[in-house]
């Protein structure tokens, strides 16, 4: 899950700026993977049949969601049809697992997420979320 920062409007283009970036799933950027995303609380009229590439509800808007790394290969979803979304709202990406997880990164110095196992409608955190400390904390040891 990743947490809505801002909306941006740019040209004709809409983008949904998330703190989740490509440093936790590169899996997009580098293979233009498709991972289904969408709003964790979207509402009763935007609960989609399936987990689709091309959403077809009343109301989607066309957004890119991005990272906040600001670079052009900063994307988990590009040309998405999702509803309409705010500061603070939550989206969920689906099938990022065990293996977007071994190829996340701590580049530009962003420590990573949490873990979550999710077991039907139980879930229990099974790696902490990873703080500054935790990327610095061998620096300064001698060999």
């Amino acid at each position: 899950m990743t947490k809505t920062l801002y909306l941006k409007k740019s040209g004709d283009r809409d983008f949904l700026i998330v703190d989740a970036g490509m440093n936790d799933l590169i899996r997009p950027s580098l293979y233009e993977a498709f991972h289904f995303a969408w709003p964790v609380a979207p509402g009763a009229n935007f609960i989609p049949a399936t987990r689709a590439e091309a959403a077809t509800l009343p109301g989607l808007q066309l957004m890119d969601v991005v990272g906040p790394v600001c670079e052009s290969g900063d994307f988990l979803a590009k040309d998405r049809m999702l509803p309409p979304m705010k500061r603070g709202d939550l989206l969920a990406i689906f099938t990022a697992g065990a293996y977007g997880f071994v190829m996340s990164s701590h580049y530009n110095t962003r420590a990573g997420p949490p873990e979550v196992l999710v077991e039907g409608d139980s879930f229990r955190v099974i790696r902490r979320r990873e703080t500054y400390d935790d990327l610095v904390a061998a620096e300064g040891n001698s060999v």
